[in-house]
């Protein structure tokens, strides 16, 4: 990932210049349009009204980052109508005290950098195309068909040349783990997608990347196995179910997806092309693959409720932003998670400190700092999919370094990330009931989508 293409101060948030966006470029942050598109150009009048009121603002130069919110800002309003914005809730209910203790546990045998069975195995150079990529791939095959035999698994595949290729064609695959309601339809199933990317950079060689992101991967598997059971147990409760109360029972449920992407690293130099390499071909192919008629939504990217991604994390005293106001209601429920599992003294890193610290962040006036990193959601966000960014800022001051490995880890912080993002997504998926922590009421406050099958 990149912030506008450039490398990222660990001393503040970094501050580039507007015009060196690769792919998310705001032609102003006070006028109406907030996304550059060279196929739908302002007329003279409005292009004179936006300068005016940009004039009339003076920010300072060196806050060029912080840009305030606008009632829409996470669709481009050239690549998706407003009508197929997503209309999921501000609403999140954390588990309860009950339910975070029945929660399983990371242990070291999962976790530890050296010999944790989850971990472990994907602490190696993985650059696309290389024996280290593939043995990941297996590593992730192995782990579902021991471990949660009951997801779907399916890979999306491309060859592309990078600049360092000569012309060669570089394999890259997307590993997709998918657990449905066993009564949906693949058309009519919203998803919870958890995202991270599994490969690792070219370079300085033998970048193992512990940050970037082996321990994302690993804590999103550790999620999907720490509610898998708690997940069946409720939808075999559902399924039995009859009459009206059934029927509406099931059309609130969602599955969930794990999504390992391949070549998010730049190879030479990051740019529009050189970079997200697994995200802008799946976004793309997710785009075209459309469902049959009469289907609820309309291709494979509508059946993205929220595309939460994880990248840089396993180092101490994470401090993480609220990216994007559409999905702040999803933010503030990590961040109440957070606050839930420390004051019950289930977070190794202690009772105090906030990895969460804009809980409270005005959605109608506040500063958001979506379009300033590049990461895998780009391709995905510019389709009009809803993301969730848990990315430090600062970056951690391994990135990109020799010392992002498995040494420079805190163990700690590790285990506290799977178990929040578990705790996270048996809130939002709502098993606290089969936790034992009786029953959720609001659930996951989760509306159904607006990209519904219609056309664009």
């Amino acid at each position: 990932m990149q912030a506008h293409g450039h490398h990222l101060s660990n001393s503040n948030l970094g501050r580039p210049d507007y015009d060196t966006v690769n792919s998310i470029e705001p032609t102003t942050i006070h006028g109406d349009e907030w996304w550059a598109d060279d196929e739908d150009e302002e007329d003279e009048d409005n292009a004179d009204e936006d300068e005016e009121a940009s004039d009339d603002n003076d920010y300072p130069e060196d806050d060029l980052m912080m840009w305030p919110s606008l009632p829409i800002f996470t669709t481009p309003r050239s690549l998706l109508p407003l009508l197929l914005l997503s209309t999921l809730t501000n609403a999140f209910t954390s588990l309860s005290p009950a339910a975070l203790h029945s929660l399983p546990k990371p242990l070291p045998a999962d976790l530890d950098p050296t010999n944790g069975s989850i971990l472990s195995p994907i602490l190696i150079p993985r650059v696309p195309g290389t024996p280290g990529s593939t043995k990941v791939l297996q590593h992730f095959q192995h782990f579902f068909s021991q471990s949660l035999p009951s997801w779907s698994l399916s890979t999306q595949n491309s060859t592309q040349s990078t600049p360092l290729s000569a012309g060669k064609k570089i394999p890259f695959t997307n590993f997709i783990a998918t657990k449905d309601p066993p009564w949906a339809k693949a058309g009519d199933v919203g998803r919870i997608v958890m995202v991270a990317h599994y490969d690792s950079k070219v370079t300085p060689e033998g970048f193992i990347g512990a940050t970037d992101s082996a321990v994302p991967c690993a804590v999103i598997l550790w999620a999907a196995k720490a509610i898998d059971a708690a997940l069946t147990s409720k939808w075999a409760t559902i399924a039995a179910m009859e009459g009206e109360e059934g029927k509406k029972a099931r059309q609130k449920e969602r599955g969930v997806m794990v999504l390992m992407l391949d070549g998010e690293e730049a190879w030479e130099s990051w740019s529009d092309t050189d970079s997200l390499y697994g995200a802008r071909d799946l976004a793309r192919a997710w785009e075209e693959q459309t469902h049959p008629p009469m289907s609820i939504r309309k291709n494979e990217l509508g059946n993205i409720d929220l595309f939460v991604l994880l990248d840089l994390l396993g180092c101490a005293a994470p401090r993480i932003p609220s990216y994007f106001p559409t999905t702040h209601w999803a933010y503030k429920g990590f961040a109440e998670t957070e606050e839930r599992l420390r004051k019950e003294g289930l977070m190794e890193t202690g009772k105090t400190g906030q990895w969460f610290y804009e809980k409270d962040k005005d959605t109608q006036g506040g500063y958001w700092y979506g379009g300033a990193v590049q990461d895998d959601h780009v391709p995905f966000l510019k389709r009009g999919v809803e993301v969730l960014h848990l990315i430090p800022s600062p970056f951690p001051a391994v990135w990109h370094t020799a010392e992002d490995d498995g040494d420079h880890l805190d163990k700690a912080t590790v285990k506290d990330w799977a178990s929040l993002t578990a705790a996270w997504l048996g809130g939002v998926m709502g098993v606290q009931e089969q936790l034992g922590g009786g029953k959720l009421e609001n659930k996951a406050g989760l509306g159904k989508r607006g990209n519904v099958k219609t056309e664009l």
